[in-house]
């Protein structure tokens, strides 16, 4: 994967970031469980303030010079699962799980591009994407470890 410009990398991700928001929206309106449905809606708004953040920055309304880097903490319980995929009535467990493993991907992939990156900004960049991800996986983890922790997990 190459790109030309900052701009580039801001409209990938920002698309990336679209994806991820269709996909748990369309994951919501499919649901019958209320519990699911409104845990997609809460994944998809997630994903579509990564868009506007990323959106911001496109529109040069922020600069990586007012984001706050800091080192986000990986519970590493997506690595120990497999990829899957969404079966209609899958229970809340295995729907964070789905959720983290997508998380993880991305993660991968922004720290993949980062250390590949060669222009000024670009690293910096990916860095930002990175930590974003990182957010979310944590938040995700953390999520699935209280909920099996209630259930006697």
């Amino acid at each position: 994967m190459s790109f030309e410009s900052l701009e580039e990398i801001l409209q990938f991700a920002i698309d990336r970031e679209r994806e991820a928001a269709t996909f748990y929206e369309d994951l919501a309106r499919r649901e019958a469980f209320s519990g699911a449905r409104e845990t997609f809606e809460s994944f998809a708004r997630e994903e579509r303030k990564h868009e506007s953040l990323l959106d911001a920055f496109l529109k040069g309304e922020r600069t990586l010079g007012d984001y706050d880097f800091q080192w986000i903490p990986d519970l590493k319980r997506s690595n120990y699962t497999v990829a899957m995929t969404y079966e209609e009535g899958m229970d809340y467990a295995d729907i964070l799980r789905l959720a983290t493993k997508r998380e993880e991907a991305s993660l991968a992939l922004y720290n993949e591009l980062a250390g590949k990156a060669d222009r000024s900004g670009a690293f910096e960049l990916f860095q930002m994407l990175s930590q974003e991800e990182a957010k979310h996986k944590l938040a995700l983890e953390t999520m699935l470890d209280d909920y099996l922790a209630a259930q006697g997990d």
